[in-house]
């Protein structure tokens, strides 16, 4: 029998969506062996199994929309009252997640999606209060995964970001 180490950290505490993933791969292998019982519903485990995974993703997809979508109200309306509590939010969904990121999710994000939403999200919130959308912005993210969930990253480096791609929208990411 294996000897379970506890002494080394699992592939579920560095990343859980590349465990939920090999997990479901795993019970579906053991689904298709004959010699093992069938009153376990196999397919269904691994699904849910997969889900844990999914839901990771998509709780940092959200961190991430919101501190984005804060960003791009802050770029737009610096001088809107509300400015204090974007920034604050930015860092505080910030922190979610990067908390939350795993690296298998770098190829799991559609991260051109992700900004789209965002940039529609703050022109929707913009708009309630009576200020736009400020016009020029890429279809295609400015700025890459790593930068997204890096230590470093700020509003206003994400400020100086965009103003440099909203100059040259031919020289972004």
């Amino acid at each position: 029998m294996d000897e379970i180490r506890t002494d080394q950290p699992s592939l579920y505490d560095e990343d859980v969506v590349a465990w939920a993933e090999q997990q479901a791969a795993a019970l579906r292998a053991l689904g298709a062996r004959p010699d093992l019982s069938n009153v376990l519903d196999w397919e269904n485990i691994a699904e849910e199994v997969e889900a844990v995974g999914l839901s990771q993703i998509k709780a940092f997809e959200s961190a991430l929309r919101v501190m984005l979508v804060h960003v791009l109200k802050y770029l737009s309306a610096p001088s809107a009252q509300s400015t204090r509590s974007w920034r604050a939010e930015i860092i505080a969904f910030h922190a979610t997640a990067r908390r939350r990121y795993a690296p298998s999710m770098r190829q799991r994000v559609d991260w051109d999606d992700l900004w789209q939403v965002s940039v529609a999200d703050a022109a929707a919130a913009l708009e309630l209060h009576g200020d736009v959308l400020v016009s020029g912005l890429p279809d295609r993210t400015p700025f890459t995964p790593e930068e997204l969930v890096a230590k470093s990253f700020t509003l206003d480096w994400a400020l100086l970001r965009l103003a440099a791609v909203l100059q040259n929208p031919c020289d972004h990411h």
